[in-house]
């Protein structure tokens, strides 16, 4: 029986983006759990924010993904404020969905473990925020030390999501 995770992660990636998803993927079947994702495992039928509930009620950990999905030249925090500050490109952003499946699978208290591609600021990828580390996101270019390395990480969040699966 494999152990149900929540993945959030956009459902549409590019295809560097799919290569990373697909070494996550690995380490999730290589320690016999499952991935559930809103628009990948399961698809809704209700609406969609009451789905991750749901569906975050039957997992034992969480794994956000962090990827690009919107990019702009330059911009302005805190518009209209004595703090405001313009920014200059590239600025990017991840789907606002991580945003709130962090939230969920936090107030769950389920183990969470972070990853996120270069550039991606704000909220549950700040450095703090949380009690997670953020980890930089995997790639075909990661060298097969940092991918054991991420194996030992990935192992320890694992025995987290153990626990948690057979405390309840």
């Amino acid at each position: 029986m494999r152990i149900p995770v929540f993945v959030s992660c956009p459902s549409n990636l590019s295809k560097e983006q799919e290569e990373s998803a697909k070494i996550i993927g690995a380490l999730i079947s290589k320690y016999k759990l499952e991935w559930r994702a809103l628009g990948r495992s399961d698809y809704p039928n209700d609406l969609p924010l009451k789905e991750v509930l749901k569906m975050a009620k039957h997992c034992s950990g969480g794994i956000i993904l962090g990827f690009e999905q919107f990019t702009t030249k330059s911009g302005v925090r805190l518009r209209g404020t004595k703090n405001e500050k313009p920014l200059k490109g590239p600025i990017i952003f991840p789907t606002a969905w991580n945003q709130l499946e962090a939230g969920i699978l936090f107030a769950q208290k389920l183990p969470m473990i972070i990853f996120k591609e270069d550039g991606i600021s704000g909220g549950v990828f700040d450095l703090g925020v949380s009690e997670v580390f953020i980890h930089k996101m995997p790639n075909s270019k990661t060298s097969k030390e940092d991918l054991d390395d991420l194996d030992t990480i990935f192992q320890n969040w694992v025995a987290k999501v153990r626990n948690h699966y057979y405390e309840d």
